[in-house]
């Protein structure tokens, strides 16, 4: 199965449950693991969505396993330093590391004190949220295409609010659209996501670009509107709003995704017996309705696949930055 940056049409179908859960050669060594508590660094400090999505799975698979799932929020430089404290650790299955699309994105624009393909083991993808454009409602744009006929007809005109700063999510949404759309858009840097939006909400910046899942309790109240969806098929969370794709600009395609992989070296059957138990979460109806109400959907991948996402992920996003000028030393 070909797949175009994960040809997402597919990769969207992969519900937890898609695949067969995996046998282990070594029963007696899965039967004993885990044998104390496991912890699970993310990158980031609480409240995020990595924090968010990594505790709910910590409680399920605390229950499943009969082991605490133990959250180490470690935040710094752009979730590098979790991850770099993850990377050393013993891989014995005991210690294991939140991952989204920035930590590819990390590795597309900055040299790092791990590998991002090499240093690490997939364990499970958790979940998958699209992009999206969003732009103030009384801004009078209501479409990609009259977004874009603004951007052209006066080009440096058109200001955007970029949560995070460089070389994040965000920004990676906007210099994709740039690429795509052919427009020239001027970013505006925001310490975080809460006064980016803030600032959109009242008119003071017309649009940002965010995963769909951090606009979306604005966009159910009204204060912001979201005017396209960066993925191969509409959110059933806002299935009138159509894709960047459908709106006449093909090649965006752009989502927020989570996973949690392993020291590099852990065991097969301590791997093996991990994904089978998150496959397991991700099959539950309330994880699945848990996630939709944050715009995300369940998202399971083989060890093979994983290892596929990052490397294309790597790839475009290495294009981007390079077509971008992005460079973060």
């Amino acid at each position: 199965m070909k797949l175009h940056h994960w040809s997402f049409v597919a990769a969207l179908s992969l519900f937890a449950g898609s695949f067969p859960l995996e046998d282990s050669s070594g029963q007696a060594q899965a039967a004993a693991f885990p044998d104390r508590p496991i912890r699970l660094i993310v990158p980031f400090p609480p409240g995020g969505s990595n924090d968010v999505l990594g505790r709910y799975i910590g409680i399920k698979l605390t229950d499943r396993l009969g082991q605490q799932m133990v959250i180490d929020n470690r935040g710094g430089a752009s979730g590098i330093i979790g991850a770099d404290l993850a990377a050393q650790a013993t891989p014995d299955g005991h210690t294991l590391l939140m991952v989204s699309t920035s930590w590819v994105m990390n590795a597309a624009v900055r040299q790092l004190p791990y590998n991002v393909e090499k240093s690490f083991d997939p364990v499970a993808t958790v979940a998958l949220a699209p992009n999206s454009i969003v732009v103030y409602p009384g801004w009078g744009v209501n479409s990609v295409k009259e977004l874009v006929a603004r951007a052209r007809a006066k080009p440096g005109s058109v200001f955007y609010a970029l949560p995070g700063g460089i070389a994040t999510f965000n920004h990676f949404g906007g210099e994709l659209f740039k690429k795509v759309a052919k427009v020239d858009l001027v970013m505006v840097p925001y310490k975080g996501g809460g006064p980016a939006m803030t600032d959109v909400m009242a008119g003071q910046i017309p649009m940002m670009f965010s995963s769909l899942t951090q606009v979306l309790p604005h966009v159910r109240s009204g204060r912001l509107k979201v005017i396209a969806v960066g993925a191969a098929k509409r959110s059933a969370v806002v299935p009138d709003v159509p894709t960047v794709i459908e709106s006449g600009f093909p090649g965006y395609e752009m989502y927020v995704w989570w996973g949690i992989v392993a020291p590099h070296g852990v065991p097969g059957p301590a791997l093996n017996k991990l994904r089978n138990e998150i496959n397991l979460v991700l099959q539950d109806p309330e994880t699945k309705k848990r996630l939709l109400t944050d715009a995300a959907e369940p998202f399971s991948t083989t060890p093979a696949e994983m290892r596929k996402l990052v490397r294309e992920d790597l790839k475009k996003w290495r294009d981007v930055a390079a077509t971008a000028g992005i460079k973060v030393q």
